[in-house]
């Protein structure tokens, strides 16, 4: 692994996962950057971080930080993935890479004027073992040419109108939250394994709750459920809480997803099912270690999914490996220095390309009817 000194700015749940999953990849996270001094100190604390700093000017001043994650709201993105860029700093972004797809082709082009500075978003859950598996089998000829591709991803933590978090305010999170928010990751994973590129789309989107009751003062991601009824104060919400979305790829491929944040008792379900002429395969990310195949013949791990798993048959590559691994493969890039290679990660173009997929869906439930997609230029 390159021993790059690595920052992270955010210091909510994603920051915490960032951090934990850098140690575990053997990377040196050498300062952290939270909203005030006082949540920098205390998340640099709480990491075991050398330095906690007091601007993003400190933080890309400081000639340890070769790299950088962010890990803020999503309306702070464009700006700080761009100064990191411009510093010289590797950046790993959080998705969405920024709030529009204008933003996102800036960071595009500012990216290809950097070619020595890797840039990617991250979209970790390419990086299951049997994501990876199940790449390596369609790219490979092993299903056939895909017919369709139909799933989910389905969770529960925004169910009740007293749920409340900054993602569910389009000031803060963008127009688009739920597909957004976990629909781009079933949208990258299954344009990771299949290669397949969206031509067109026809969504219809939901909001469940138009008027939430947040507590007073922000909350967490996944904290503050149950605050009293007497620290609540309404705020209306326009952002989807569920949404289903037809899909055109090119090629002639078909597919499905249904997005919803709101399904009782599904805590974080990403599934998918491919069709293919010779064979289908099937993935649920609440079974990680499962994946169905609809053929007859053994199923062996491929040479790069091996090298993907970590543990002993049985052990379960869950949610925080993937994190591990993607750094593994963002690092181990940079270290082989070759910046003309193929990245093994979602770079900027990936996920601009989410963004503009983003843009067409909240058209197409706009106008009730198909977009087509603006084809996101390499």
């Amino acid at each position: 692994m390159a021993r790059i000194g690595v920052a992270v700015i955010g210091a909510g749940f994603m920051g915490g996962v960032h951090a934990e999953a850098l140690r575990r990849a053997g990377c040196d996270v050498v300062g952290v950057l939270g909203v005030s001094d006082a949540e920098s100190t205390k998340f640099a604390a709480a990491i075991g971080a050398p330095k906690a700093y007091r601007s993003l000017r400190e933080l890309l001043d400081d000639r340890a930080v070769g790299s950088v994650h962010v890990g803020t709201p999503n309306k702070l993105h464009f700006e700080m993935a761009k100064a990191a860029l411009e510093a010289g700093k590797h950046v790993l972004c959080e998705k969405p890479l920024a709030m529009t797809s204008k933003e996102t082709a800036e960071l595009v082009a500012l990216a290809r004027k950097h070619p020595k500075q890797a840039a990617g978003v991250n979209y970790n859950i390419r990086f299951y073992p049997l994501a990876i598996e199940a790449r390596e089998r369609v790219r490979g000829g092993q299903v056939g040419k895909v017919l369709h591709v139909t799933g989910s991803y389905v969770q529960d933590w925004l169910l009740l109108d007293t749920d409340y978090n900054w993602r569910v305010l389009a000031a803060e999170g963008g127009a688009l939250r739920a597909v957004a928010d976990i629909g781009t990751h079933w949208l990258d994973l299954v344009h990771a394994i299949t290669g397949l590129e969206v031509e067109a789309v026809c969504a219809d989107l939901l909001t469940v709750h138009p008027v939430r009751r947040r507590p007073k003062g922000e909350v967490e991601t996944f904290s503050g459920k149950l605050a009293k009824e007497a620290d609540l104060e309404p705020v209306d919400v326009t952002t989807e809480d569920y949404g289903a979305i037809l899909l055109r790829f090119r090629g002639g491929a078909r597919g499905s997803l249904v997005v919803s944040q709101v399904t009782a008792g599904r805590k974080n379900s990403l599934r998918y099912e491919l069709a293919g002429e010779k064979g289908a395969l099937a993935w649920n990310s609440e079974n990680p270690e499962e994946l169905w195949i609809g053929r007859r013949g053994a199923s062996i791990l491929t040479g790069p999914a091996r090298a993907a798993v970590g543990v002993p048959g049985g052990h379960a590559e869950g949610y925080a490996d993937t994190f591990k691994q993607h750094f593994r493969a963002f690092y181990g890039y940079i270290e082989k220095g070759d910046f003309s290679a193929t990245p093994p990660f979602a770079t900027f173009l990936d996920g601009h390309r989410e963004v503009v997929l983003c843009e067409a869906v909240l058209e197409s439930n706009r106008k009730r009817g198909w977009v087509a997609v603006p084809e996101a230029k390499r």
